[in-house]
């Protein structure tokens, strides 16, 4: 019998842990609500889920409703998508700006947005 790892075992070891097995979201802009997660969850996923608040349209990347702000963790997040690059400025991002929708979460972080008027609660008079 060969003492050789099998390759799929050697590519498991030899994975990257960089991403925590859970990871904890604090939703700033609701009343600091703190959830946990798998690690590498998408964050508006974690928000749907959790009941965390980030508001939301298409959930694609096409409308830019989910903008909010990584306030803490920025590193513990993934790549910026084209997607995001088409809705955010350079200086959005560099401020910490993701798209929920197109945002991976590898590690703890906290998130804030700037909450969406219920319909209906125009200031317009007529």
């Amino acid at each position: 019998m060969s003492d050789a790892v099998p390759s799929a075992v050697a590519r498991v070891d030899s994975a990257d842990t960089s991403q925590a097995a859970t990871v904890t979201v604090t939703f700033i802009t609701n009343a600091m609500k703190t959830v946990t997660a798998p690690g590498n969850s998408n964050l508006l996923r974690i928000s749907l889920r959790e009941q965390g608040g980030i508001p939301f349209k298409c959930g694609g990347g096409l409308c830019g409703t989910c903008r909010c702000r990584i306030e803490h963790g920025r590193e513990n997040t993934d790549a910026v998508k084209p997607k995001e690059r088409r809705h955010l400025t350079e200086a959005d991002l560099a401020s910490g700006y993701r798209m929920a929708c197109q945002t991976f979460v590898k590690g703890d972080i906290a998130v804030s947005w700037v909450p969406r008027e219920p319909a209906g609660n125009s200031t317009a008079r007529t």
